[in-house]
C-alpha cells in the first residue's frame, strides 16, 4: 500500500457517517480491524525505511485516533447494553433480537470459524480482562477454546428447551455458552470448570449481568453433582480414558431420567460411539456444526 493509498484510506473511513452511527457494528468492527491490520501497520513498516518520518507520523496519529474514536462509540454501547441486561431486558427471543439490531446473522464465516457475531457477543457477555489459565491441564484434557457463538444461537434454536430443562456445560471455560444459553433459553444453566481462575471470572461475568440463575462449580468434571441436569454439552473438553469416565457419569444419571447429551467439535464422534446413547440430530456427523444424543432408554422421546 503506497502512501496516496494510506491517505485515502484514513480519508474514506474519517469521512463514513455511518460508522458512528451505534448500530453499524458490523462495518466499524470491519473499519477497526483495517485501520489496525492494514493501515497501522503498514505505516509501521514504512516508517522503519527512513523517508517521509514527519507524513508517516502524521498519518499514524490520525489513524489511531480514528481508531480510538471508533472504538469509543463501541465502549459506550456494551456499557449500555449490559447495564440494560442486569435491568432484566433482553431475555428469551429479546436477546437474539437485540443483537440482530447490530450483527448481520447472515454475514457468517465460510469454515466453522469465528466472525463478527462473536466480536459482539465476547463484549457484551465478557469483562474487559482475561484471566490467566491457574491450574495445569491433565494429559487428556483439550485446551480452551470457546464455542462459536454461531454454533451456541443454533443450538438454542434446534434443540427444544422446556423450562424444566437444567443445562450443563462440561468444560465451561470462561462461561459463555452457560450465560447464553441461561439468557435465550430462560432456564437454569451450570458450568463445570476445572480451572479456578476460569470459574471464576466467569462467576463474575454472571454477576455483572445480573444472572442469578447461571451458575459455576469449580470440579473436576469426573467428580461433579450432575443430578440435577437434563442437557448437557461439551466442545471436545477432554479425550480418551477421561472423556469415556465423564461418559460413565453421564450413563448412571441416564438410568435415573431422560438425558441429552449436545457435542461439538472432535468428541462427537466419541460419543456417537457410547452403545448408551442414540442420535437424535447431527445424523451427517462429519459437517453437523454439533450433534444432539438422547439416551438409548428414551428413544421413544419425540425431538421437538
Amino acid at each position: 500500500m503506497t502512501l496516496p493509498e494510506i491517505e485515502a484510506h484514513i480519508e474514506s473511513i474519517a469521512n463514513n457517517q455511518l460508522l458512528y452511527d451505534e448500530k453499524n457494528f458490523d462495518a466499524r468492527t470491519d473499519a477497526i480491524d483495517f485501520l489496525e491490520f492494514h493501515i497501522l501497520d503498514r505505516i509501521g513498516l514504512l516508517r522503519s525505511t527512513g523517508s517521509l518520518q514527519d507524513r508517516l507520523t502524521e498519518l499514524y496519529h490520525q489513524a489511531e485516533e480514528l481508531k480510538s474514536k471508533l472504538e469509543e462509540i463501541d465502549n459506550k454501547l456494551f456499557q449500555r447494553l449490559k447495564l440494560e441486561i442486569s435491568r432484566g431486558k433482553h431475555s428469551g427471543k429479546a436477546f437474539e433480537a437485540l443483537v440482530r439490531e447490530y450483527v448481520n446473522f447472515e454475514n457468517s464465516c465460510d469454515d466453522e470459524g469465528y466472525d463478527n457475531l462473536d466480536i459482539f457477543i465476547n463484549r457484551l457477555l465478557s469483562l474487559h480482562r482475561l484471566p490467566e489459565q491457574s491450574r495445569p491441564l491433565e494429559p487428556e484434557m483439550v485446551f480452551y477454546q470457546k464455542t462459536p457463538a454461531r454454533v451456541v444461537f443454533e443450538l438454542v434454536k434446534e434443540t427444544g428447551f422446556s423450562k424444566d430443562d437444567v443445562f450443563f456445560d462440561i468444560g465451561s471455560g470462561l462461561g459463555q455458552v452457560v450465560i447464553l444459553v441461561n439468557l435465550m433459553a430462560g432456564i437454569k444453566t451450570v458450568g463445570v470448570e476445572f480451572d479456578p481462575a476460569f470459574c471464576e471470572y466467569s462467576e463474575e461475568c454472571a454477576t455483572m449481568l445480573g444472572l442469578k440463575d447461571a451458575v459455576f462449580v469449580n470440579v473436576d468434571a469426573r467428580e461433579a453433582d450432575c443430578s440435577t441436569g437434563t442437557v448437557f454439552f461439551m466442545y471436545t473438553p477432554f479425550r480418551g480414558k477421561m472423556l469415556q469416565d465423564v461418559s460413565t457419569v453421564l450413563r448412571r444419571e441416564s438410568l435415573q431420567r431422560r438425558i441429552r447429551i449436545i457435542t461439538y467439535g472432535p468428541c462427537t464422534s466419541e460419543v456417537a460411539a457410547q452403545d448408551w446413547l442414540y442420535l437424535i440430530s447431527g445424523n451427517e456427523l462429519k459437517t453437523a456444526r454439533h450433534a444432539e444424543f438422547i439416551s438409548a432408554t428414551h428413544r421413544t422421546f419425540t425431538h421437538a
